[in-house]
């Protein structure tokens, strides 16, 4: 892994609470020490189904054997894409989360900041955003990023805006509770495709999504209808060989 020396100084001090000129749950100890037992409570249903979507995705572009993933957090992603055949590596602003990730995988880590992403054009096959690309407050600027580092894909996963979970959070945040959603903007499926529109304007690419996240007693799990707490799109960048 060859990283690129001059964008590499563009990290965030560790005593620095703030993140894009406002506070973000993922730089508060209380926030990021329960992360991993969250996943592995409540949220482990959800989990499992986010998986199987971005599985389905990211695997049928058969050129992806490398990926970076940012916003990796504590690795809960990270460590699970060997599981598919890619070797992995992560990246994430937070230096509370990469603590924890340092113990928990064995690949590549770096601290950075995915506006400015220390790594030479070409680097990876793909690149992924899970649950993180909701926090950026220049979507545009970031896809541009990953796709100069990514040589074949974007893998994309994130909370969707056609569920009535996101009304449910808004109203937990007017009483103080639920503080991880604040910061971030929730986007559709067709909001996001708007947004890469933009960004890989001149590009020669094809996009594909799938919606998970449905209740359990739903008759199916993952359709390809717009609604659902969770959706995963791909971005196949067909210009490169």
């Amino acid at each position: 892994m060859e990283i690129d020396k001059k964008n590499s100084t563009v990290l965030i001090p560790e005593q620095q609470p703030n993140w894009q000129g406002r506070p973000e749950w993922f730089f508060n100890r209380e926030h990021t020490d329960t992360y991993e037992l969250w996943y592995e409570g409540r949220y482990k249903r959800a989990e499992v189904w986010q998986k199987k979507v971005m599985e389905q995705l990211v695997s049928k572009d058969k050129r992806v054997k490398t990926l970076l993933e940012f916003g990796c957090g504590t690795t809960r992603f990270t460590r699970w894409w060997k599981e598919i055949g890619i070797e992995a590596t992560g990246g994430d602003i937070s230096p509370l989360m990469l603590s924890q990730a340092i113990h928990l995988f064995e690949g590549d880590l770096v601290m950075a900041d995915s506006h400015h992403m220390p790594f030479k054009d070409n680097t990876f096959d793909a690149l992924a955003f899970i649950t993180t690309f909701e926090y950026y407050k220049d979507p545009v600027k970031v896809i541009r990023e990953a796709a100069r580092v990514a040589k074949h894909g974007i893998a994309m996963g994130m909370m969707n805006r056609n569920s009535p979970k996101v009304a449910r959070r808004r109203v937990q945040q007017l009483f103080g509770k639920n503080p991880f959603y604040v910061t971030a903007t929730f986007y559709t499926p067709k909001m996001l495709t708007k947004i890469i529109d933009e960004a890989l304007q001149g590009r020669d690419y094809t996009i594909e999504w799938s919606c998970t996240g449905l209740p359990k007693w739903f008759p199916v799990q993952q359709w390809s209808v717009p609604i659902g707490d969770f959706f995963g799109l791909y971005v196949q960048l067909n210009d490169l060989e």
